[in-house]
């Protein structure tokens, strides 16, 4: 093989297009990869930050509504006694006021019992009364004999 002009060309060529690449094109493309290797780790560590604070925003978030729970369950016993409270109450005052009608109904009942009494003692001495006379064959004057009737009208 022999080493002619036209190779010895071709190397000077290749030499000059190697060292314009390596002095104009490689070093933009070298930044351009720097710049994206490092856009990429940037990316890289905002993903894991972001990851991180959505973590502690979860942990966050589970501890609120924890707490707005706890809060919930705490106002559904506080109501729960409450109405337990008012229950017992009312039962209460409906058990003293029925205990009032009852005792007021009571003395109702012994009043009417009373009058009853009064009424029928004072008509079993009227009939009584009616009923001697005409035995007797005159009329009973019931204010001279008042004393006796009302012993009667009392052992009736």
């Amino acid at each position: 093989m022999s080493i002619n002009a036209t190779f010895i060309g071709q190397i000077i060529v290749f030499l000059i297009l190697l060292w314009f690449f390596t002095k104009f094109v490689v070093p933009p493309l070298a930044e351009a990869n720097a710049a994206r290797q490092k856009k990429i780790a940037e990316g890289l560590a905002a993903a894991d930050r972001g990851q991180k604070d959505l973590d502690e925003a979860q942990a966050r978030a589970n501890d609120v509504v924890r707490e707005a729970r706890e809060r919930a369950n705490q106002i559904i016993d506080q109501a729960s006694r409450r109405s337990g409270e008012m229950v017992e109450s009312a039962k209460s005052v409906a058990s003293l006021e029925g205990e009032r009608l009852v005792a007021v109904a009571k003395q109702q009942i012994e009043l009417e019992t009373t009058r009853a009494r009064e009424t029928l003692r004072r008509d079993v001495a009227r009939l009584t009364v009616g009923a001697a006379s005409q035995l007797l064959g005159r009329e009973i004057d019931a204010s001279k004999h008042a004393d006796i009737l009302n012993k009667l009208a009392t052992e009736i």
